[in-house]
């Protein structure tokens, strides 16, 4: 019996090491990339303190984005506290995603701030970026390209979307035009298209006025996915509610966007290493 389990050992050890020495001489033109520790950080920022249909989308944001983690290929940490998050600390991780709010307090958004303009990555969804006359942060105004909350349709509602840009990474595998989930849809004035810093991704098309039930958009400019070509980020105006996650095409989207911010890290592109 003894004998049976030393030679089960060998096997299994003797597999291991055979299979470790495939994987560390892998040739030049061999398709896959095997990562040999994670590739990267990510910090995922979410508030219990929203309206129900947010706190939905934040829980269910947080499990996609634990689902991508499958198998260890990159840090993910997560947190509803910034207060503690200061530059030093936020500069641990190679992208910070902000699933449905964005920091309140005066030091929280300098190290925000502070982030962003020495190379951070970000990505923001739907309430992340929500600013009013309110909110009082001209540095988010102008990194969101300028425009603030200017009106919405209710109730939530599929929409048709169109590609405003299909050669971009985030967009060239998409099709020319989809149905995306419901959700509670953002106008801005003035449109981010209006500002040269924008890049423009997706937008809702035109087809889909008059938009809403109760609360009614009956035209005007409408993107909901840009990126401000001076910073590592991109926001997506996707995020009300529990619906987000059941469509395919959405989904690889949000993966796209994920994987093109970390592949502009100053750093190097981790998917390459």
């Amino acid at each position: 019996m003894k004998n049976i389990r030393l030679s089960f050992i060998f096997i299994i050890l003797t597999s291991f090491f055979s299979l470790s020495s495939v994987f560390s001489q892998v040739p030049d033109n061999y398709p896959a990339n095997y990562a040999k520790k994670p590739r990267f950080k990510a910090l995922v920022y979410y508030t219990e303190n929203a309206e129900e249909a947010h706190v939905k989308f934040a829980e269910q944001g947080l499990e996609f984005f634990k689902r991508l983690n499958y198998g260890d290929g990159f840090i993910l940490q997560h947190t509803t506290d910034l207060t503690d998050y200061s530059y030093d600390k936020l500069k641990e991780y190679d992208i910070f995603i902000m699933l449905n709010a964005s920091p309140s307090s005066p030091a929280e958004r300098k190290a925000f701030e502070t982030y962003m303009e020495n190379g951070g990555g970000w990505i923001g969804f739907h309430a992340a970026a929500y600013n009013d006359k309110h909110t009082n942060w001209p540095w988010f105004v102008n990194f969101l390209g300028g425009g603030v909350f200017y009106c919405n349709n209710w109730p939530p509602q599929p929409v048709k979307l169109i590609l405003d840009n299909d050669s971009h990474p985030v967009t060239k595998n998409l099709p020319s035009s989809f149905i995306a989930p419901e959700s509670e849809w953002y106008q801005w004035n003035p449109s981010p298209r209006e500002n040269k810093d924008i890049e423009i991704l997706l937008s809702l098309s035109q087809d889909n006025y008059p938009l809403g039930i109760k609360d009614v958009v009956n035209f005007g400019d409408f993107p909901v996915v840009w990126t401000n070509k001076k910073y590592r980020m991109i926001y997506l105006n996707m995020g009300h509610g529990d619906d987000e996650f059941t469509d395919a095409t959405q989904k690889l989207l949000f993966i796209n966007a994920f994987r093109w911010v970390l592949s502009q890290n100053k750093t190097g592109d981790p998917f390459r290493k």
